[in-house]
């Protein structure tokens, strides 16, 4: 009886050991150079990928680089409308009752940057899926540009009609909001 115990600790103690030196699913080793992974730091740079497919390369390598300076134009400056509904319906009695919810999210992202001074920096073509890669970066001077640029814009804006007038229109709604909650509910 003690061998078998001991026979069934060795078996144990074996399969925690094989068990434990693992350290988990193995992510495949890419290929792919270090740029495409993850952007160089020190400037404004992005990646921009496309399929080389019938149109050719020059197209996808266009198409890439038009990615790249979407990308770039987004981390500068997004403007985002974003709509949320929610609804929520039950319906019927006790063990009949039926609940019907719909969730819908709709979000649109609009970019306007010039993006003058942005260059391709390096271009990869990954043969095995037939795509290809292009690091596009804007140049120090460019970025310094970029900075001014928004800054007299903000500057511009603060100043404006328009900005005033979208003051002016949201503390009237936030008033007639606050109204509409002390008519509801009373002094709370």
């Amino acid at each position: 009886m003690n061998r078998v115990w001991t026979l069934v600790c060795l078996v144990v103690a074996c399969a925690f050991v094989m068990t434990g030196c693992q350290s988990g699913p193995v992510a495949p080793a890419s290929d792919l150079p270090s740029w495409v992974l993850m952007a160089p730091e020190g400037g404004i740079s992005a990646v921009g990928s496309a399929k080389v497919g019938p149109a050719g390369m020059s197209f996808a390598k266009l198409e890439a680089t038009s990615n790249a300076r979407d990308e770039i134009a987004r981390t500068i400056n997004v403007k985002v409308k974003n709509m949320i509904k929610n609804f929520t319906e039950t319906t019927g009695v006790g063990d009949d009752t039926t609940v019907d919810k719909v969730f819908t999210n709709v979000s649109k992202q609009v970019a306007k940057v010039d993006l003058s001074g942005s260059q391709i920096k390096n271009v990869y073509l990954d043969r095995a899926n037939e795509e290809i890669y292009v690091l596009v970066a804007l140049q120090p001077e460019a970025v310094s540009g970029v900075a001014e640029a928004m800054k007299k814009a903000a500057v511009t804006s603060y100043k404006s009609d328009k900005a005033l007038w979208q003051k002016f229109q949201a503390k009237k709604g936030q008033e007639e909001m606050e109204m509409e909650i002390e008519k509801e509910f009373g002094g709370m």
